[in-house]
């Protein structure tokens, strides 16, 4: 009886020890999971290293750079490709981090094709013709070569790029003209667009097929129904939604360098005010959540509905973003 009585009691006091360990073991994965899901702070967009004097191009290039930096940097480190919890289990972070390499991967591409050639038959600059693939590279990559190393890859190169545009390189050029810039925000303008439908597919259920509207010649390689189901399954709204947060982090930096790189052409087309309405809606986007999580009521219920919210803030950047293509189509 004795020896029973000692094996319950030992029995019972190992359960216990279990039992708190596995309970400190989930409250430190929660806290390491909070803290690894805070988005990086907005950061000041530089003029030029020394602060001193305009170098054309310098900002968009540093902003580029620092935003990739961030993506590697902020809290937990770059989230998509780690599959070790309680990161595994993350999905908000690793789809903000979509966005904003969807933004890195379009801005590097039309400095590779616009900003950095004065013709179409010109030459690429090294660099840059090396470091914007990088990015492209697949975003969820955790055996060699990682997703990391390859963005750091790219990273190295615009740096190169910057510094040698920054030393007053002759062969080092950065075009800031009013059709390079239209190159830009024909990405934005497609990339908004299409995320506002995604976030508005949160209380839509069907959408008229509207793909050949517009062209009375036009036609489709199959088939084409007259309705769509398009609503985004409960499952996806977060992500859908924290994308939509990472895209408008990376633009609020991207904007704010073209308006030191592109201001002579924002001056000559009076189309300052159309950068900043772009910007203030941005950032309205980008308030701190009060919510601990996505809320996806109806457009009219009880609940709040934050893809809605996002869908308004960057609807309405978009119209800013298409009449400021307009503004630079004129003559």
């Amino acid at each position: 009886m004795e020896r029973s009585a000692a094996s319950i009691l030992s029995t019972a006091r190992w359960s216990k020890i279990t039992l708190w360990a596995i309970g400190v073991f989930l409250l430190l994965m929660f806290v390491i999971g909070f803290w690894a899901s805070r988005e990086p702070d907005i950061f000041w967009v530089q003029r030029t290293a020394e602060q001193e004097s305009a170098v054309v191009g310098y900002s968009t290039v540093d902003t580029l750079i620092r935003v990739a930096e961030a993506l590697r940097d902020k809290n937990g480190g770059y989230l998509t490709n780690d599959k070790l919890p309680p990161f595994l289990l993350l999905d908000n972070i690793p789809s903000w981090e979509l966005g904003v390499v969807n933004q890195i991967r379009d801005l590097g591409r039309v400095m590779r094709d616009d900003y950095t050639r004065s013709q179409s038959q010109s030459m690429e600059d090294p660099d840059v013709a090396d470091g914007a693939p990088k990015f492209f590279y697949d975003n969820d990559s955790w055996v060699f070569p990682t997703t990391e190393s390859e963005y750091q890859h790219g990273i190295d190169a615009f740096t190169r790029y910057r510094d040698r545009l920054a030393s007053g390189d002759p062969d080092t050029q950065f075009y800031a003209r009013a059709d390079n810039l239209r190159e830009w925000l024909s990405q934005v303008e497609k990339r908004l667009g299409s995320l506002t439908r995604r976030l508005g597919n949160s209380v839509a259920k069907t959408r008229i097929n509207d793909d050949l509207a517009g062209d009375a010649a036009a036609e489709a390689s199959g088939p084409q129904p007259d309705t769509f189901n398009v609503r985004t399954s409960w499952w996806k709204t977060d992500n859908i939604f924290f994308e939509a947060r990472g895209t408008a982090w990376a633009l609020v930096h991207f904007f704010r360098a073209a308006e030191f790189d592109f201001a002579l052409v924002l001056q000559d087309k009076n189309a300052e005010a159309s950068v900043r309405q772009i910007i203030r809606e941005l950032e309205a986007s980008l308030d701190p959540l009060r919510s601990p999580m996505i809320m996806n009521g109806g457009g009219y219920g009880l609940t709040a509905n934050h893809s809605l919210v996002m869908a308004n803030y960057l609807a309405r950047a978009n119209a800013a973003v298409i009449n400021l293509r307009e503004l630079l189509d004129q003559g």
